[in-house]
């Protein structure tokens, strides 16, 4: 049983605030769609104001989201923060463990319906787009330390094209899922 003494990290904090599907949702709504209102994000997620002016407090409280000071009152301006790294594990208790795989799961079913939503409506995009968008798998074969450096490199490119498109009339944004997964068997012994 988790020790209710113990202080819980900002990881953990993250991981709780996270662990709702109407947070995990808003914050995605955020990350690819930039500022919005409580009102905006309503709207577009099919909720209700209160709702979502609740959730968007709890979500600021554990740092993934802010005010951007740039509205007032029921019309606040939120935007999401600039994204933290991932709780050391051994910070973690049962319940942030339990916390991190549901986020994990809801990350995958959202992935699935924007996924969904590509296939269905890519016929509508410019051949080059149909040509670069969409699914593919690459099969690489690496040590610990060069998946740590292919983890970091891919990070390192994301950050580089976060808004390399902005003032960009034709720009379009483009959310990039990765997702380093071990196809062999973990080595014995942990």
């Amino acid at each position: 049983m988790p020790s209710r003494d113990k202080p819980r990290s900002p990881g953990s904090d993250r991981l709780r605030a996270l662990a709702h599907p109407l947070r995990s949702r808003l914050l995605a709504q955020l990350r690819v769609h930039g500022r919005a209102t409580a009102t905006d994000l309503a709207r577009a997620l099919d909720t209700h104001t209160g709702a979502t002016s609740y959730h968007l407090r709890r979500l600021a409280e554990a740092g993934l989201i802010e005010d951007t000071g740039t509205g007032t009152g029921k019309r606040r301006v939120w935007a999401a923060a600039e994204p933290a790294g991932r709780a050391e594990p051994e910070a973690l208790d049962e319940d942030d463990l339990a916390a991190e795989q549901w986020l994990q799961r809801d990350y995958i079913e959202h992935f699935a319906e924007r996924a969904g939503a590509w296939i269905d409506d890519s016929g509508r995009w410019p051949d080059t787009w149909q040509e670069h968008c969409g699914l593919a798998d690459h099969a690489v074969l690496v040590t610990t330390e060069q998946l740590t450096a292919l983890a970091a490199e891919m990070a390192e490119v994301m950050e580089r094209y976060r808004r390399a498109g902005a003032g960009s009339p034709g720009a379009r944004r483009v959310a990039a899922y990765t997702a380093l997964l071990p196809v062999d068997p973990p080595p014995s012994g942990g």
